[in-house]
């Protein structure tokens, strides 16, 4: 609804986020990302960027992670793309951006200013440090955040450097999704308030909330040995990465008793030589185990493995996945302008979201809010 009460103009979107608006300024990474999510989950997204496509490994048609809304290029400080953005924030419901501490309002763009316009706004904020604290004015990347938060030091076997899921885990984990949850959160409080309010979304504190388990099994005395001893790091056998016959790897997770008992009938390994729980010979059962995996490739141990109830699945890369049979069923993945890419998650039986190409240019979303582009604006 418009401040008046009247129905939005909005395009046909079936997403549970539907006739929700949110600006999205600039940034690389986590704040697309988030941009990315909210607009397959039907808001009407609009991004704001020096130049279409602009960051590390975006642009265009063929990035996945500008998909769903438009890019409006546009100098954030001269009058015009100054003015533009102040009449975008006004219309609305969220704005989400991405800079360091500060930059925001130094444009004149910050949360007091915005606020104090539109009272409704939620704000949105993702950086690496946060907010606050005496770090949070300094670059960094997901592998920093991992660093300080404690993941990476756990993501490493006995003996080796740790180890990162690509960017996985700061960037997108800890970071742009938590983010789409705080923005929705506080529009959810918002519409019972009238109230917007700031989301504070940090890598650093996103990633050690992601790493909640770990200190719950430290606490209760489970988690006590160097990294690459323990049991979700590589120090069991039952949860561990084995190398096949021909250079392949299979995932092993037999975490639960009857999956365990079930792999080792499957690996043709005797139970009472290797009991799950007894650390002490944990390094024995992973000499066993891998002795046993290099035996065979990969694709004999999918055809074994992946339909028993033994949580073991053969390690498939990013651009293999989508050739999976489940993956495929499933419609995990999808094409959109030639461009093979994952598709909007988690799934809605009512309001189903949907993976859109980028449009061409930002009129029809700048006709749908009421503003009129400036001179100059893409």
């Amino acid at each position: 609804m418009t401040s008046d009460g009247s129905p939005r103009p909005t395009e046909e979107r079936t997403g549970p986020l539907a006739g929700i608006r949110v600006l999205e300024v600039g940034g690389i990474g986590p704040n697309p990302f988030a941009g990315m999510v909210l607009a397959d989950l039907g808001a009407d997204v609009i991004r704001l960027d020096r130049e279409p496509g602009m960051g590390f490994g975006q642009g265009g048609p063929s990035d996945p992670t500008l998909r769903g809304r438009p890019t409006l290029a546009l100098d954030l400080r001269s009058g015009p793309g100054h003015a533009l953005t102040l009449a975008l924030a006004d219309r609305a419901d969220a704005l989400i951006e991405g800079f360091r501490p500060g930059v925001m309002e130094r444009l004149g763009l910050g949360p007091e200013v915005l606020g104090a316009r539109n009272p409704r706004l939620v704000y949105g904020r993702i950086t690496g440090f946060g907010q606050s604290g005496p770090m949070a004015g300094l670059p960094g990347h997901d592998i920093n955040y991992l660093a300080l938060s404690g993941v990476l030091g756990a993501s490493r076997r006995v003996g080796e450097r740790p180890m990162f899921a690509v960017n996985t885990v700061a960037d997108y984990g800890g970071g742009a999704m938590l983010l789409v949850l705080g923005v929705v959160a506080a529009l959810l409080e918002a519409s019972r308030s009238g109230r917007g309010q700031v989301v504070d979304a940090a890598m650093v504190d996103g990633s050690a909330l992601l790493l909640t388990l770990v200190h719950a099994l430290h606490a209760a005395g489970a988690w006590e040995g160097p990294p690459g001893t323990n049991v979700l790091d590589g120090g069991a056998p039952f949860y561990e990465v084995y190398a096949t016959a021909d250079g392949g790897h299979v995932a092993v997770g037999a975490i639960e008793p009857r999956f365990y008992a079930r792999l080792l009938e499957l690996l043709e390994l005797p139970a009472d030589e290797l009991p799950q729980w007894d650390r002490e010979r944990w390094p024995q059962g992973r000499a066993r185990f891998a002795a046993v995996f290099a035996t065979r490739g990969t694709a004999e141990w999918a055809e074994r493995l992946e339909h028993e109830e033994a949580c073991a699945t053969v390690v498939r890369g990013p651009f293999e996945a989508p050739e999976h049979p489940h993956l495929a069923a499933r419609g995990t993945f999808v094409e959109l302008e030639g461009i093979r890419q994952p598709a909007p998650a988690p799934r809605f039986s009512r309001t189903p979201a949907l993976a859109r190409p980028a449009p061409p240019d930002a009129r029809g979303a700048l006709a749908r809010w009421g503003v009129d582009p400036p001179g100059g604006a893409a």
